[in-house]
């Protein structure tokens, strides 16, 4: 199962625009892609389910994480690395049975020109930690509000051959 994580809690993100798009483009090579958003997240995360007292909300989460063998991760940057509430999601799963031995996608957002290559660096050594197996492959897409139609989808053609060549990768990965 593939699992494509919008990774921040900000409500009507580029960043579930990008993992929308994901999901529908996963969709049209046939493969069924399941989105995991962060606003879901239970608002007692740092005060029990971080530290094992599970609640249902988040327990359907982890089940889903543990069902999954594929992860997109969509990174957007914020100040300079990746969010903090996608550390505290990660720090909350159980381990190893999370992510261990199981394969990555990462892809960075911003605002700016870099495209979040430092949030996809440092991220980068967190799934190295977690023993995730990261898709060699990481795009970087910057000036994201000029990336994304009236739709939420990619419509540039760089863009959308890159991201077209990452899931074919991915697929195969």
């Amino acid at each position: 199962m593939i699992t494509i994580v919008s990774g921040t809690n900000r409500p009507e993100s580029n960043t579930l625009k990008v993992a929308k798009y994901y999901q529908e483009a996963f969709l049209g090579k046939g493969q069924e892609a399941n989105i995991l958003n962060l606003t879901d997240l239970p608002s007692a995360l740092i005060t029990s389910d971080l530290y094992g007292k599970r609640s249902p909300e988040f327990q359907k989460m982890q089940d889903q994480v543990t069902a999954t063998t594929k992860f997109v991760f969509i990174i957007p940057e914020y100040n300079g690395s990746f969010p903090g509430v996608l550390k505290t999601f990660i720090d909350a799963c159980s381990f190893p049975e999370s992510f261990y031995d199981k394969k990555a996608c990462l892809v960075g957002i911003s605002s700016g020109k870099y495209g979040n290559i430092r949030g996809i660096d440092h991220f980068g050594g967190v799934c190295s930690y977690l023993h995730l197996h990261v898709l060699p492959l990481r795009l970087h897409i910057p000036a994201i509000k000029t990336e994304l139609d009236e739709s939420g989808a990619f419509y540039k053609e760089d863009t959308l051959k890159f991201t077209g060549q990452q899931i074919d990768k991915f697929i195969a990965y």
